[in-house]
C-alpha cells in the first residue's frame, strides 16, 4: 500500500496444549530460530522471542495489510509441524487453542523485550504461566471469563 506508514506492535502469546512442559531447552533455539523464520517470511518485524517450555512469547511489527489471527494460526501450525517432524516429543505435539495479543507503543519496548528476554527469571519466582497470563489479561482490562482461559493442568 503505497503512502501507508504504521507503527503496530504486538506480543503474542501462546501456550503448548494443555499447557504441558513440553520444550525442552535443549530445543528452545532451534525452535526460535524456526520461529523467526516464519515471522520473516510472512514479511512481519521479530523484535524478540523467547518462552518457558510451557508457552511463547513474540513480539513483532505487524504490517497493517496482515490479519492477526491469520498470522498467529502460521505460526502454531507450522511451528508444530516443525516440532513433530524432529520428533521432539513422544506422540503429536500442538499448541492449545487461542492466544492472547496485546500491543505496545514504541516509548514500551525496551521494558517488554526485557520482559520476554528474562523469561526464566519471572517464572524462576514461582511465577506460573496461568499467573502470568491472568496478569496480562487485566493489565489490558481485556474482559474474560477464567474457565475459558486455556486448558491449564493443575
Amino acid at each position: 500500500m503505497a503512502n501507508t506508514y504504521s507503527q503496530i506492535y504486538i506480543q503474542i502469546v501462546f501456550a503448548v496444549d494443555g499447557r504441558l512442559s513440553l520444550i525442552q531447552p535443549e530445543f528452545k533455539e532451534e525452535l526460535y530460530k524456526y520461529i523467526t523464520g516464519i515471522v520473516t517470511n510472512s514479511r512481519q518485524k521479530l523484535i524478540a522471542i523467547n518462552g518457558m517450555s510451557d508457552h511463547v512469547h513474540i513480539l513483532t511489527g505487524l504490517k497493517p495489510a496482515m490479519a492477526l489471527a491469520d498470522l498467529v494460526r502460521d505460526y502454531q501450525a507450522d511451528s508444530s509441524n516443525f516440532i513433530n517432524k524432529k520428533r521432539w516429543v513422544r506422540g503429536r505435539f500442538s499448541w492449545q487453542e487461542g492466544y492472547g495479543a496485546f500491543s505496545y507503543g514504541h516509548s514500551q519496548l525496551d521494558t517488554i523485550i526485557c520482559y520476554i528476554r528474562n523469561q526464566e527469571r519471572h517464572h524462576h519466582y514461582r511465577r506460573t504461566f496461568k499467573d502470568e497470563y491472568l496478569a496480562w489479561l487485566k493489565k489490558f482490562e481485556i474482559p474474560f471469563e477464567e474457565k475459558y482461559v486455556f486448558n491449564f493442568v493443575e
